[in-house]
């Protein structure tokens, strides 16, 4: 039986390196996220290393998508889940809109609940969930509130449910990275010295260094950052 993977935001970034890291001629890849010509994309690269790629389309804004994407997979075995998927809102409070602050939390904390809690259940001992979260959920920085919110509600969740997962034999690992040369940084106002981020690259080989352990050994935490600083 081939090992079955669920990657939520696997359009780009961080999500699209995890996919093409894990493939493998023994993996099915269930790529998530709402481009399809982005996903075609990734699908077709993680093919080329033998995997086998479905492609899911879902908007995580909407729970009842979540729900229904995790239904249609829970019936079959889960060995990893990856949250991945996020968005972000960098303005000053005053100026956020309660509609930003709702979605945040919707893609950001919501989904992950969901996927968590509907697809935790078919996961055999052994299993994974990661979640990609980010120095934001441990350090504040100005104009980032909703984001560094959503990815801090999230680490206390994470944390919490991994203890309740232990003793079924399911991993929970967190994953912190710093600033990551992703497209998220076209949207984000100012200049980012780019050439001094993360790689995606870098995240998905802590991800993959993470799940290749036994069944039995987990690494719950993994903070990852520029050599160079925080920017």
């Amino acid at each position: 039986m081939s090992t079955r993977i669920l990657i939520t935001g696997a359009s780009r970034g961080i999500g699209r390196a995890i996919a093409v890291r894990l493939a493998k001629p023994d993996r099915h890849l269930l790529l998530h996220g709402r481009d399809r010509k982005e996903l075609d994309q990734t699908a077709a690269l993680a093919q080329k290393r033998g995997a086998h790629a479905e492609i899911l389309l879902c908007d995580l804004a909407v729970p009842e998508q979540v729900q229904a994407m995790a239904r249609t997979l829970a019936v079959s075995p889960l060995h990893a889940l990856i949250n991945n998927a996020g968005i972000a809102v960098v303005k000053p409070l005053a100026e956020q809109s309660l509609e930003e602050w709702q979605r945040t939390l919707a893609v950001n904390v919501t989904a992950p609940f969901l996927l968590t809690k509907l697809l935790a259940p078919v996961m055999p001992k052994g299993g994974s969930i990661v979640n990609i979260l980010s120095i934001a959920a441990k350090v504040g920085f100005a104009n980032w509130s909703s984001y560094s919110m959503s990815k801090a509600a999230l680490d206390g969740f994470a944390k919490a449910v991994r203890e309740e997962l232990r003793p079924g034999g399911i991993r929970v690992i967190n994953v912190y990275p710093g600033s990551t040369d992703t497209d998220i940084w076209k949207t984000v106002p100012g200049e980012w010295p780019r050439d001094r981020m993360l790689r995606p690259e870098a995240i998905a080989d802590a991800v993959a260094m993470a799940l290749e352990q036994p069944d039995d050994v987990v690494v719950e935490d993994i903070s990852l950052g520029s050599v160079g600083g925080t920017l």
